[in-house]
């Protein structure tokens, strides 16, 4: 439990038992420990909520409860009880308890605010804590989104209480003066924070390195003193010449005072720093100077002073300043740059930046002056030279990558292409031996090799569409991460080209080996939960979305806990990022949409099965009403540049992929979401009580139910128009670029508006028979065959058999919604029939056609069943092994058909998983006889 991370109080060793058996889940033995203890520590407070704990977690709530009040109105300020009460009052989902106005009361009610999340601490407020608190106005706390309030009232009181302990020389510590230079920070007054730090209060940040002259040089930008971050800029890099953080302030400043046309005083100093560069000439002089100095060093140089170099020409020829080449003729500088550094892993980053500074006619010479300096050994039978030592291979690598960045491997045709891979492949192999000590966790040094292969045929495969190059592409990618177990290169590239193929059983393990850390769960998650669901494995979908949300929904508590540690140890500058980090991952867009699917998937794999509709969504506190997604807010966290990638800028992911992608994810979700509240207002339960004064409310909440209905139902007819415009614009991204969403598929298979027809049930009755059978039509067709002795698949086949699935389940619940109407209407008009004793008398045409869909409905089940069996038989069938595969040797084949066996598997899986949950929705409609 989080209580135990830093607590210095002697009752620490007493308690730990108890804390160990809650953490165990023995929270029997937790109470009967804090009972013992209890009987010799009657006042300790931590164990009486220790206790309650335990008694919450057997089921007994009231106990814990009245257990909890007690302590509470002792008014405990050791952090041991208040994180404890702050754990209990969470899981009885009980936030705020009362405070009095006791002189503790203050902290605590801070404590606690920042625990439940509902506003930031003091510190960010501007109200000063620990160990200036005590100064504090009791209680005066307001949350950071109240500028105006922070600025006129509390931040001005604060600063006036610090500015009295500089006077009286009572600060001693540096936290407290990072706090009194956040106060002067928010307030806007940055001469007087720039005094502060550079007088003798700023000679005690110590803590971090160059703290001083970073805050110095943010402040002089902020207040645009030019002349004073050049000068500063200069000073620094005199010091430390590979220090890249303040060459962008040193040719930024330039670049401000010649379009300000500054000059320096004919007299005395250029400025309170010192001298000042104003010219470029100056500039490339300083920059050549360092690099001199580089090079006249007998130890390894600096890489600083030459990437410099390249940035400051980058930034001329970006001005269209006439001295672009007064730093040198860019094809030499890179070639220099190589030489030097060209054995180092970073060199291809380093270089790839910068070489759009050469002219497209130069790339081919480039390419030869690096080879040049690569050493390689003698060509054998196949016509290939390799390196003898891994800095040789590190060069020879990086050119390959280079070739590759300038688009020199693309413009090859389909030969070429092969013989490059068949080069790429012999240089990776060739690489192992240098890896053979290597520990199982480490990557092996030609590694590179076999990914950029791997993306040649992935070049192929897209160009040509045949299929033979994604195999023989997997069986490489398998064997390489044979030999290199932790290449978390490999597991991604596998992972995004099964899903492609419509293959995820495969991913489960994939995305696992991968160990997502914190927040990569939301940076990288969507490559899991985007096709769990969508390609037909239920159960790992289920898994998958759990494993994301269980980060989520501990962010809260994690981050909470972090700005309170941040308060009690003077880490005021860190509270902003921890409150801006809760900020990001509560507004996520993978957050809303895993939340989302989440319930769905609840729904499609429950409801009318396991529990009813009603029950299901009673369960999931699940409301018509409410949107619980902020639209407005909502954030887009995917890291999308993941996979290392080197193709040239015209083939990379654009600023308008981004835009496109988002767009297109936000409109899925929202149709999602709205299908998941319209699924929700077929309850009584998913509404929540009608307000008396309503104007559309009566007696029983219909009216206000229907009303609600036809609304979310016009929203989501407004949102599929504009999700179709989206559709329309039919935008590619690149292989490694963002996943497409289900929204184009969705809408070119019908499933959306069949569902909205579904929702619709009443008016639409007639529409459905027609929509469902178009499902299940684009539905049909082999998911996997051999033709011509080549293995093909059709995942879009599986992929349209789960929105046929989904589409079913909705137009059920709607069907039973419906039946629930419509039984009381026959009865009554049965009824009228046997008075009138007239046989001939005619049932309504809502009643004959609702009878009619029941029995359409079972016909269409029952073909959906026989197909999935039909594609069953026809896949186990397959003999994969008796495949011959072209240009492989016999171990590469043995990867390939490894692979191969796991998508043949992960269909039969997903094939089995739809079937028996159709299976189980045509026993449903048994009961819809009305």
């Amino acid at each position: 439990m989080a209580a135990r991370g830093h607590v210095q109080d002697p009752n620490d060793r007493r308690l730990r038992p108890i804390y160990d058996y809650l953490d165990n889940g023995n929270n029997k033995m937790a109470i009967q420990q804090a009972d013992k203890l209890l009987k010799k520590h009657k006042d300790l407070h931590c164990a009486k909520v220790l206790k309650a704990i335990g008694l919450q977690r057997t089921g007994k709530q009231d106990e814990a409860f009245s257990l909890a009040q007690e302590v509470t109105t002792l008014e405990p300020t050791d952090d041991n009880s208040l994180q404890a009460l702050t754990i209990l009052y969470r899981e009885m989902h009980r936030r705020k308890y009362s405070l009095n106005g006791s002189p503790s009361a203050s902290s605590r009610a801070g404590h606690q605010a920042v625990r439940s999340g509902g506003e930031e601490g003091p510190a960010q407020r501007g109200v000063p804590l620990s160990p200036l608190h005590g100064l504090c106005p009791r209680g005066r706390a307001i949350s950071a989104k109240d500028e105006k309030l922070a600025q006129t009232m509390f931040l001005p009181l604060a600063e006036r209480m610090v500015e009295k302990m500089v006077k009286e020389e009572k600060i001693e510590a540096e936290a407290e003066v990072q706090l009194y230079f956040m106060i002067l920070e928010r307030l806007g007054k940055c001469e007087e924070a720039l005094d502060v730090i550079r007088g003798p209060l700023g000679e005690k940040l110590t803590s971090e390195l160059q703290s001083r002259e970073r805050k110095c040089m943010m402040l002089y930008t902020r207040l645009e003193r030019w002349p004073e971050c050049n000068a500063l800029a200069q000073k620094l890099l005199l010091k430390n010449p590979d220090d890249w953080q303040f060459y962008p302030s040193y040719f930024d400043s330039l670049f401000h005072l010649m379009d300000q046309s500054w000059s320096p005083p004919e007299d005395g100093e250029h400025c309170s720093e010192g001298s000042v560069h104003h010219t470029v000439a100056e500039v490339v002089r300083f920059v050549e100077e360092r690099i001199k100095v580089e090079d006249e060093k007998d130890s390894r140089s600096l890489r600083g002073p030459y990437l410099a170099r390249l940035e400051l020409m980058h930034r001329l020829r970006e001005r269209g300043y006439p001295e672009e080449n007064l730093p040198g003729e860019p094809l030499n500088l890179m070639v220099q740059f190589f030489r030097k550094f060209g054995d180092k892993p970073c060199c291809i980053t380093d270089l790839k930046i910068y070489l759009h500074l050469l002219s497209p006619d130069q790339h081919v010479q480039f390419i030869n002056r690096l080879s040049e300096v690569v050493p390689l050994g003698e060509q054998g039978e196949d016509g290939f030279a390799f390196p003898e030592d891994t800095k040789a291979l590190q060069r020879h690598l990086c050119v390959c990558q280079l070739s590759r960045a300038l688009g020199l491997h693309h413009s090859l045709d389909v030969s070429g292409k092969l013989h490059l891979i068949a080069e790429l492949k012999a240089h990776y192999h060739h690489g192992l031996k240098f890896g053979n000590s290597a520990l199982k966790t480490e990557l092996q040094f030609s590694d590179m090799y076999c990914l950029m292969a791997a993306h040649v045929y992935i070049d192929l495969w897209t160009e040509t569409g045949d299929e033979d190059m994604v195999w023989q592409c997997l069986g490489l990618l398998e064997e390489g991460l044979s030999h290199s177990s932790s290449n978390a290169q490999f597991k991604l590239l596998l992972l995004l080209l099964y899903c492609r193929l419509g293959s995820f059983e495969p991913v489960v393990d994939l995305y696992s080996s991968l160990d997502a850390k914190h927040i990569q769960h939301d940076t990288i998650g969507v490559l899991l939960t985007r096709y769990a669901e969508s390609l037909g494995q239920f159960s790992a979908a289920s898994q998958s979305c759990n494993f994301s949300l269980r980060f989520f929904h501990s962010n809260q508590k994690d981050t909470s806990e972090y700005i309170i540690q941040a308060y009690k140890y003077g880490a005021f500058e860190k509270i902003p990022e921890f409150i801006a980090l809760r900020n990001r991952l509560n507004q996520s867009l993978h957050f809303a949409q895993v939340r989302t699917e989440r319930m769905l998937l609840d729904l499609y794999l429950e409801a009318d099965i396991v529990l009813s509709l009603e029950e299901s969504v009673k369960a999931m506190s699940l409301s018509s009403e409410e949107d619980d997604v902020p639209w407005d807010t909502l954030r887009d966290n995917r890291d999308l540049t993941v996979f290392t990638n080197w193709d040239p800028k015209q083939r990379q992911l654009t600023d308008e992929h981004r835009t496109r992608s988002l767009e297109e994810e936000t409109a899925w979700l929202r149709i999602r979401s709205l299908t998941l509240r319209l699924l929700a207002s077929l309850t009584p339960s998913g509404h929540a009580a009608s307000q008396q004064n309503s104007e559309m409310s009566n007696e029983n909440g219909v009216g206000d139910r229907s009303s609600l209905h036809r609304s979310l139902l016009s929203q989501l007819n407004q949102t599929l128009h504009a999700a179709a415009q989206i559709a329309e614009k039919r935008t590619q991204y690149p292989l490694l670029g963002p996943p497409s969403t289900r929204l184009a598929s969705a809408l070119s298979v019908g499933s959306c508006h069949c569902q909205a027809a579904a929702l619709q049930l009443s008016v639409h009755l007639q529409e459905l028979e027609s929509a469902g059978l178009e499902i299940l039509n684009k539905s049909k067709g082999d998911l996997l065959e051999v033709k011509e002795s080549k293995l093909k698949t059709q995942p879009s086949l599986l992929e349209n058999l789960v929105f046929f699935l989904e589409t079913v389940s909705i137009v059920l619940w709607s069907a039973s919604y419906c039946a629930k109407i419509l039984r009381p209407l026959k009865t009554s008009l049965q009824k009228k029939k046997k008075k009138k004793k007239d046989a001939n008398t005619a049932m309504p045409l809502v009643v004959c056609g609702f009878q009619e869909l029941t029995g359409n409905l079972q016909d269409l089940l029952t073909q959906a069943v026989e197909h999935i069996r039909g594609q069953e038989s026809g896949i186990t069938a397959l003999k994969l092994a008796s495949l011959t595969l072209e240009g492989c040797s016999r171990e590469e084949a043995s990867f390939t058909k490894a692979a191969m066996d796991k998508v043949q598997s992960s269909y039969l899986r997903s094939l089995q998983e739809v079937g028996d949950l159709l299976k189980k929705r045509a026993e449903t409609i048994k009961n819809l006889k009305i």
